[in-house]
């Protein structure tokens, strides 16, 4: 049921509720998950050591999420914290939520680059076809909560299943 933002979660775990119980219900998420974002919550191996090298090597680094903003944000300087991020983007009301690329759009408002230098790494075929809507390069990576064959189906450009082999498709050596 995940992958599409909180407000599709509650509707699609709870397909009977109008539109106010949706809204309540999503007030009592944000509640809950704003004290417990953290609760059995920690990085992916290697993802502090690619971050960190991709910084060191002068690569911008964004986030683009379908958490909405605020966790997005807290989740992301908790853990990363002497991590250098262009940009943290989470769901914000009035934008789509991904597989919609206005994400990726407003991303790259922020830190223009060609969409010929950037690679859009994710963990689920919501990562991918966003990617694929957008017209830049995806990376899927087999240690998210998707099934390498998600990714495969939703046409990933390439498939990871270690963040050091994400080194491997930047345009200059490291």
């Amino acid at each position: 049921m995940v992958g599409n933002g909180v407000r599709k979660l509650i509707e699609r775990a709870q397909p009977d509720a109008d539109c106010d119980t949706v809204d309540k219900l999503l007030a009592l998420f944000k509640e809950y998950y704003d004290k417990n974002c953290m609760v059995d919550t920690k990085p992916y191996k290697g993802i502090p050591e690619l971050l960190s090298t991709l910084n060191e090597s002068g690569v911008a680094v964004a986030v683009a999420s379908n958490k909405y903003q605020a966790a997005a944000t807290r989740i992301v300087r908790h853990f990363f914290p002497d991590i250098e991020f262009v940009t943290i983007q989470g769901q914000m009301e009035g934008r789509p939520t991904k597989p919609d690329p206005s994400i990726v759009f407003s991303v790259l408002a922020d830190h223009p680059t060609p969409k010929s230098q950037v690679l859009y790494v994710g963990d689920s075929g919501v990562d991918m076809e966003t990617a694929r809507r957008a017209c830049v390069e995806s990376i899927g990576v087999t240690w998210g909560f998707r099934p390498a064959t998600e990714l495969r189906d939703a046409h990933a450009d390439h498939i990871v299943s270690s963040p050091s082999e994400i080194l491997d498709f930047l345009s200059d050596p490291f």
